[in-house]
């Protein structure tokens, strides 16, 4: 019989147990920070975590459609703002680069528009840039890499898919009539183990119900006001796309999930190695962009979106050009379109400045 693997064989889980035995347990949100982006054992920071052959696949590698249209999106948007001579097309957390090569590939289309562009890739892990850099190399457009949104005045269009989803989140749980901060502790093995910290004042919505013993809530309120803020800071016209999994309604529940080789494992098993990720609440991110001075549009269902966008017709006129792709090509935008999975599960928000007409397809 196999033993059970021990939880503290990852470089930071030692490092996390270290911390916690020196100053006491920390929040979800500050495990979550750690496990993704520690300088040096952090999980954004040190490995290529998308693809068939890594943790995870986005839609961006399941169909090139997904990119073509959010570029064809990108041109239109740049129109709706009165063609500016330049604007920045910013990517957050771009990936392999298979996004924008996509939508470099269909802005062509528009050659007004790609000749305005200076794209911007926001980017931690030095192995995903290098591939990026690979998959970018022959894009005859300014290409420019950073850690982090930069402030500056004038156009520019914000992509991020599968980006809030990675954005530290506050637990509560509920206990005897009172909400404590969720943390990360260690149980008397000096394993890492979910615990119950202090007190704490969980500012629940009014539309939700009364919660239960051991009810857990969760929000990203400081993560959202923050990007928030660093969006406001790009300057005007402004225009964005969020597309990632979640919920359009505040709700209880846990939904922290860790992924590694495409299979879901314990959150607190390999910190640094698998991805940890919570649903997204686009309610609570609309209002964090609202309160910053911006507009909101949808959401919309990702099935919605894409079908608005033209996604099955795009796939279509792939098929027929490349017959011995069709099937693949089906399966693709299948996959993206379907109403009991990515269709339905990812939504699509946009963001605007107050200077910009509401987006398309949300009008």
């Amino acid at each position: 019989m196999t033993s059970a693997p021990d939880p503290l064989v990852t470089p930071l889980a030692r490092h996390l147990a270290e911390r916690i035995t020196r100053d006491g347990p920390i929040s979800v949100a500050d495990y979550i920070d750690v496990c993704l982006q520690h300088p040096e054992h952090g999980y954004y920071r040190r490995q290529a975590a998308i693809g068939a052959a890594a943790d995870f696949v986005t839609a961006p590698e399941i169909s090139q459609v997904f990119g073509e249209l959010i570029g064809l999106w990108c041109a239109v948007v740049w129109q709706q703002m009165g063609a500016p001579a330049s604007l920045r097309l910013i990517e957050l957390g771009p990936g392999r680069g298979t996004l924008m090569r996509d939508a470099l590939r269909a802005a062509r289309l528009v050659p007004a528009f790609r000749a305005a562009l200076r794209v911007e890739l926001v980017e931690t892990n030095e192995t995903l840039q290098q591939m990026q850099r690979e998959a970018l190399r022959n894009e005859d457009v300014p290409i420019a890499w950073g850690a982090k949104l930069t402030a500056a005045d004038g156009p520019a269009i914000v992509i991020a898919n599968e980006f809030l989803d990675t954005l530290p989140a506050d637990q509560f749980v509920r206990r005897k009539a009172a909400w404590h901060m969720r943390c990360v502790g260690l149980d008397a093995s000096g394993d890492l183990q979910f615990v119950d910290g202090p007190e704490a004042e969980a500012d629940i919505p009014a539309s939700l119900p009364a919660p239960s013993e051991g009810a857990i809530y969760e929000h990203r309120r400081t993560a959202f006001a923050r990007l928030a803020e660093a969006l406001t800071a790009l300057g005007t016209p402004l225009a964005g796309l969020f597309i990632d999994y979640g919920h359009t309604e505040p709700n209880y529940g846990d939904t922290l999930q860790a992924i590694l080789a495409h299979r879901y494992t314990d959150p607190l098993q390999t910190p640094g190695q698998a991805d940890l990720t919570l649903q997204v609440d686009f309610t609570a991110f609309a209002h964090a962009v609202e309160a910053a001075g911006l507009r909101c549009d949808g959401p919309l269902p990702q099935a919605e979106f894409l079908g608005r966008l033209g996604a099955v017709e795009r796939a279509s006129r792939l098929m027929a050009a490349n017959p011995a792709r069709a099937a693949e090509i089906e399966s693709g935008i299948a996959r993206l379109l379907a109403p009991t999975g990515m269709g339905a599960r990812f939504q699509v928000l946009g963001i605007r400045s107050v200077d910009v007409s509401p987006l398309p397809p949300f009008s």
